[in-house]
């Protein structure tokens, strides 16, 4: 299917006021979401299909996107996650020779509406003052009255409990079941890729829908437990916060990436928070407060750890902070092998500089099974 450049009409209306209007790219039709930005300036593919996306209209911060079109085993989940797009440039025709098919292409077969010859600069500097915001984007609706009626049918990230819609429906297993190392994944989100990291690191894995309770988490008689990524507020999971209790009671080895880590902290009593504008990008830079070395991070979230919390608690340590703004990036507890980052190591798109922490949640795995 050759790519076909179209001026139908698209508009953009935030929770604010705000109206923008640009021209459609990819589905017809109306979406809303709260809505984001992204740094990156490649990897489009992997960031749409991120399951933490899930509910969330996202700003592509880079001038032009799609210039690489598509290729079908560059993805993190198997859909797009993302509720629509916002774009400055597309690019209709794309360089890469592997590349399955176009950009556009791609978001028509996934029923992604987009919208791009939008400021997307101005865009920006309007959410990191005025705060993460509702929006809805549409082809369908032009006067401000019929968009703001839609606006209103967009539920509030705050309080939405999303991850069990994204979650695994039935338990599946990756890996060499003859592994020495077995890990039970409770899959609020995970991406592909976290997987991964840890079934090429010599793990056998088994990934559990998102409301599994501890007993038939044990009759795997793990090694250890990894708490995924996902989307939503951890505050609405209570459920989940009751599956970390119980897993850290058996001692055993345990590791948590994002939502995993916010779990982590709800898990001892620590609260979160909605951040004003999230983090998401590849070049977040945290410093690692153990090695003393700084890494460049991909990030992914929209709700952070109470810093002031975790610094008073007896049991937790802060192992990772945010250079830019000093929110709490990783931490790990004091009595237990259990710890936990707020960003993305596995780096897909991003840099690996992170990534040693997989080596180190399976060390600390064989540690135990030697001890």
């Amino acid at each position: 299917m050759t790519p076909t450049h179209t001026d139908t009409p698209a508009w953009l209306l935030l929770q604010d006021g705000t109206i923008f209007k640009g021209l459609s790219f990819g589905a017809k039709g109306t979406a809303g979401g709260e809505i984001c930005f992204n740094t990156g300036m490649t990897g489009y593919q992997e960031v749409f299909t991120d399951p933490s996306y899930t509910g969330q209209v996202l700003i592509m911060n880079n001038a032009y996107v799609g210039n690489y079109g598509v290729k079908k085993d560059d993805v993190e989940s198997g859909s797009v996650k993302i509720s629509a797009l916002i774009c400055k440039n597309i690019s209709y025709r794309y360089s890469r020779m592997i590349a399955d098919d176009s950009l556009e292409n791609y978001l028509i077969q996934n029923n992604l509406v987009a919208i791009y010859d939008v400021d997307t600069r101005a865009l920006v500097q309007h959410i990191r003052s005025k705060g993460a915001m509702n929006c809805i984007i549409s082809t369908e609706l032009s006067d401000e009255k019929s968009l703001s009626e839609a606006l209103a049918k967009v539920p509030d990230m705050a309080g939405l409990e999303l991850s069990s819609q994204v979650s695994t429906n039935e338990a599946f297993t990756l890996g060499d079941e003859n592994a020495p190392i077995r890990i039970a994944v409770m899959d609020y989100g995970v991406k592909l890729k976290i997987l991964q990291c840890m079934t090429e690191r010599g793990a056998f894995l088994k990934v559990f829908p998102a409301k599994t309770g501890i007993e038939e988490l044990k009759k795997f008689d793990p090694h250890g437990y990894f708490i995924s990524n996902g989307p939503g507020d951890p505050a609405s999971m209570d459920y989940a916060v009751k599956t970390v209790k119980d897993i850290l009671a058996t001692k055993k080895p345990f590791f948590g990436i994002c939502l995993g880590h916010q779990l982590l902290a709800r898990a001892n009593d620590i609260p979160t928070f909605k951040m004003h504008h999230g983090h998401r990008g590849l070049n977040h830079p945290v410093h690692n407060l153990v090695t003393k070395r700084s890494e460049i991070t991909t990030q992914n979230h929209g709700f952070g750890v109470d810093p002031d919390a975790v610094k008073n608690a007896d049991n937790l340590e802060v192992t990772h902070v945010n250079l830019n703004d000093g929110s709490i990036e990783g931490i790990r507890m004091k009595n237990q092998p259990a710890f936990s980052v707020q960003y993305h190591p596995e780096a897909t798109p991003g840099p690996h500089d992170s990534r040693y922490l997989f080596d180190d949640f399976i060390a600390m795995i064989k540690n135990q099974q030697t001890s």
